[in-house]
């Protein structure tokens, strides 16, 4: 892309005076860098991944006030993590990170396993036990 047709459209980047910075070609055909103020296409595009990750988030939150998933999942889930990233946070394998998924495995975890997920995440311990107080249900 020639470094007089880089993207200027209004995205949510102009919204908060924040520029990205783009590789050109300028006059001369030698890379340059160029701030963009954003590109409509990619605004589009990000916007709609989130979205989607929202909406995995909240079903993950019903599947947990259903009982179906341990609080685990929607945390990795709200911290945009797969099993494998978890994993080598908590530094367990993954057919373990996946077992406490499951809410009965999840009750008998030991106090310093639920640590170690709970630092992962940046929460209490009890905030990992009940993610959501009875009045945001």
């Amino acid at each position: 892309m020639k470094k007089d047709e880089v993207p200027q459209d209004n995205g949510s980047l102009a919204k908060k005076n924040v520029h990205e910075l783009c590789y050109a070609v300028d006059e001369n055909g030698q890379y340059t860098t160029v701030r963009s103020s954003g590109w409509e296409a990619k605004t589009l595009a990000l916007n709609e991944s989130l979205q989607l990750i929202d909406e995995r988030i909240a079903a993950t939150k019903q599947a947990v006030l259903a009982g179906a998933v341990s609080p685990i999942a929607y945390y990795m889930e709200l911290h945009r993590m797969d099993v494998s990233l978890l994993s080598s946070y908590v530094g367990m394998h993954r057919w373990l990170v996946k077992r406490h998924f499951h809410p009965k495995r999840f009750a008998k975890l030991k106090e310093n396993i639920l640590r170690k997920y709970a630092s992962v995440f940046g929460i209490s311990v009890e905030q990992l036990k009940s993610p959501f107080p009875q009045s945001d249900t």
